[in-house]
């Protein structure tokens, strides 16, 4: 999967952090959040000041990660068109953002359809969406 990695940290899960990628190009960026209790996977539009929030996805409730005491390496990474992310935690992918189909997917499926324009069949993960990166 050719990205471009615009991120990347060490971090146990559990701890509290906020991971933010910015698109090289454009006014997207894609920003993880562990706090404390639950992982999420934002996509934001910085051009929107009012709402730069987009979409979220749930990525982990910490006490259902087994190897949590372990370290893990976060990445958001971008498409060559700088309009899709990705979130790998330990070089897996566990979450895309197509900004341009407004759709989120995520392993958990979590959240269910929201109200806004972003998602609206869901977060539910669909292995294609890694093609988005080829």
């Amino acid at each position: 999967m050719p990205i471009h990695v615009a991120a990347q940290r060490q971090i146990f899960v559990g701890q509290p952090v906020t991971i933010e990628g910015v698109a090289p190009q454009g006014q997207f960026s894609a920003v993880f959040e562990d706090d404390g209790e639950t992982g999420y996977f934002y996509a934001l539009d910085r051009a929107l000041a009012s709402q730069p929030i987009q979409d979220a996805v749930h990525i982990y409730d910490v006490e259902s990660v087994t190897d949590r005491a372990q370290p893990s390496t976060v990445k958001i990474g971008w498409a060559a068109d700088c309009r899709k992310a990705v979130l790998l935690i330990n070089d897996y992918p566990h979450a895309v953002f197509d900004f341009e189909a407004q759709q989120g997917y995520c392993r958990s499926g979590f959240p269910p359809p929201g109200v806004g324009p972003w998602s609206q069949d869901g977060h539910v993960w669909d292995e294609a969406c890694i093609a988005l990166f080829a």
